[in-house]
């Protein structure tokens, strides 16, 4: 049996899943990262992206995360997502929401800060949408 750790994963509406988890990959804003038992402490910054979980017993689950935060120690990782949907709920009609919601977001942006942090979110959406082929 492999060597596991907690694995939260919580969003504004709800606890989306607590369990056992052999490995995360996390999207950080500074660079996807992994997280495996007995990982040394980190607070990171999450971006628009996808969440790969390998649970106890090697069954791998994604989720696409929009921004939040991920905590880390050596057992336990918390990740608290402004978003989180498991990829099994996500279909291009729902992407492609979210990307027409990014692209208001970009419109609507009051100074240069606000407008390439939202065309950021909106390049990723559109990244996503064409890596899982949903477009």
């Amino acid at each position: 049996m492999a060597d596991t750790f907690t694995f939260e994963l919580v969003s504004p509406e709800r606890l989306v899943l607590s369990e056992q988890a052999e490995q995360v990959l996390v999207p950080g804003s500074e660079g996807d990262f992994t997280v495996l038992p007995r990982h040394a402490p980190v607070l990171a910054v999450l971006r628009p992206g996808l969440l790969d979980l390998v649970r106890e017993g090697g069954e791998e689950r994604r989720y696409f995360v929009r921004g939040g935060f991920a905590e880390v120690n050596a057992d336990n990782l918390t990740v608290l997502a402004q978003q989180a949907i498991d990829l099994e709920e996500l279909d291009a009609a729902r992407l492609a929401q979210e990307i027409q919601d990014a692209e208001e977001d970009v419109g609507d942006a009051e100074d240069d800060g606000s407008r390439d942090k939202a065309q950021d979110i909106l390049d990723r959406l559109r990244a996503i949408q064409k890596t899982l082929q949903l477009s």
